[in-house]
């Protein structure tokens, strides 16, 4: 999850094996059996049979342990660690303690009835220092935690980077060389665990990552950058993005998936009437040019390399093919939207700002905009065409109140995911290609800057006792999830 204002075996993969892996064909996925899994909702309310229900976390905001079994120093640990970085002075030292306490979150998972679980590998508890020798302890966690999933009958989606680079590696996303490094960890993840993962994700939200990060300083590693580095930083994660791709395809076994995570701009037509339809999907594919676009496309837009002029990044032979890699899925965050408009300016749509009197949840920059998950849907599946979609992360911050039961009775959450997934199903019903939903998140966790100020859980966290309590929003999910259908 993010904050932007929307809104982390030693295998090489050499010049020979990168090579290979670029030729090779992608993992054969059977279009009969995807178009099976979404055949038409049986009524309104419904959604396709085979629908997957799942949860989402992410490893530095649950896991803790940051000096235990050999995990290496990682930009977020420097960060938080920064007076004045995260709100409260809070770190991710402590967390959810799901590093010892995973059985109870499989628990939870299990009791909510979902059939799935994204979440994230530490990149430092594989490579202390970024890359080198694997660490047997990093690994044998994960291989608890998936072994623990598969055992409750959850299939585990895993996503390779979401934030936590290691400190060690020189520059970090500065440098090219990071990529490569990602790519070497990427697959040797993808060689030890595509025995009994099926799903992998490669990075977490682009945007969050480097413009966030590099740019307003908001995040790790905290650098307010001239823009002509900030592209080339931009460049490097897509990059990266790519190069993990291949890497997985190189050294997983044969039908594992590889798709990423991302959280393009997305816009909801001001006027459901064709002109501003047609606005709205000029709109993201535009405002996404240096990340999904050029992902999707394998190729970054004209107008984004005119407008940036001299700022534009370098861009090396043969990068565009690695970072255009066919994908077998794409996942996709979705939190809020802007309104879009049909003009007549050469970019042909004009993106409206919210009002100050736009309904918003407890982070000041999740405008409440339940339309944006259909109109998402929409404009990814026509611009692109994906195989197959999943929402990887949609959910809210709220100002949760725990009552004299000890339990949360969170309506407000509860509201704006009735009405997010509201529109999911009315994408579903369209039959657009989305097989999938996971909702951030399992349990409350540490929100990245904002600290324990903002809470996504449907379960709620003492962050001093870790016990863990659904709330109103968990017993809301799970009847759901039982049903298959809106309640």
């Amino acid at each position: 999850m993010s904050g932007i204002n929307r809104r982390e075996l030693g295998l090489g993969l050499g010049a020979a094996a990168l090579g290979t892996a670029l030729g090779a064909a992608m993992p054969a996925a059977s279009a009969n059996a995807q178009a099976s899994a979404r055949a038409m909702p049986k009524d309104a309310l419904s959604f396709p049979s085979g629908f997957l229900w799942g949860c989402a976390t992410a490893s530095y905001q649950i896991e803790g342990a940051v000096k235990e079994d050999g995990r290496g120093l990682t930009n977020w640990d420097v960060f938080s660690h920064t007076p004045g970085k995260v709100a409260n002075g809070d770190t991710g030292d402590v967390a959810c303690d799901s590093y010892h306490r995973y059985p109870e979150d499989i628990a939870l998972l299990k009791a909510l009835g979902v059939k799935a679980y994204r979440f994230s590998v530490a990149w430092s508890r594989i490579f202390p220092e970024g890359r080198g020798r694997p660490n047997a302890k990093g690994i044998d966690y994960y291989d608890r935690l998936v072994d623990g999933l598969i055992a409750a009958g959850i299939a585990p989606h895993v996503t390779l980077f979401h934030w936590d680079l290691p400190h060690a590696l020189p520059g970090g996303w500065q440098n090219r060389d990071t990529a490569y490094a990602f790519a070497d960890y990427a697959g040797t993840m993808a060689g030890h665990l595509s025995d009994r993962v099926r799903h992998f994700m490669t990075v977490n939200e682009l945007r969050c990552f480097t413009d966030l990060g590099y740019m307003t300083g908001g995040k790790a590693p905290g650098l307010k950058l001239p823009m002509r580095q900030v592209n080339q930083i931009r460049h490097h994660g897509v990059l990266a993005h790519g190069l993990g791709v291949q890497a997985v395809r190189a050294h997983a076994r044969a039908g594992t998936l590889v798709g990423l995570a991302d959280n393009p701009a997305l816009f909801v037509p001001a006027i459901e009437s064709a002109g501003h339809i047609e606005a709205a999907k000029k709109a993201v594919r535009a405002e996404n040019a240096m990340f999904l676009t050029a992902i999707m496309e394998g190729t970054y837009l004209d107008s984004y390399l005119t407008a940036q002029g001299r700022d534009a990044p370098l861009v090396k032979d043969r990068d565009m093919a690695l970072i255009g890699s066919p994908l077998d899925f794409l996942s996709i965050n979705v939190y809020t939207g802007n309104s879009v408009r049909a003009d007549g300016s050469p970019k042909g749509y004009e993106i409206l700002a919210h009002r100050p009197q736009s309904p918003r949840m407890s982070s000041p920059w999740l405008y409440v905009t339940p339309e944006i998950l259909y109109w998402g849907i929409r404009a990814v599946s026509e611009l692109w065409r994906p195989k197959s979609l999943f929402i990887s992360e949609n959910g809210c911050s709220a100002d949760d109140v725990v009552a004299a039961d000890g339990k949360v009775y969170d309506a407000d959450r509860v509201m704006y995911l009735r009405n997010y997934i509201t529109h999911m199903q009315r994408a579903a019903r369209e039959g657009y290609p989305v097989d999938g939903y996971f909702i951030w998140s399992l349990m409350d966790n540490f929100e990245w800057e904002d600290g324990y100020t903002k809470l996504f859980g449907i379960h709620h966290v003492d962050f001093r006792t870790g016990k863990r309590t659904p709330k109103l929003s968990a017993d809301w999910y799970r009847e759901l999830v039982r049903t298959n259908r809106l309640v």
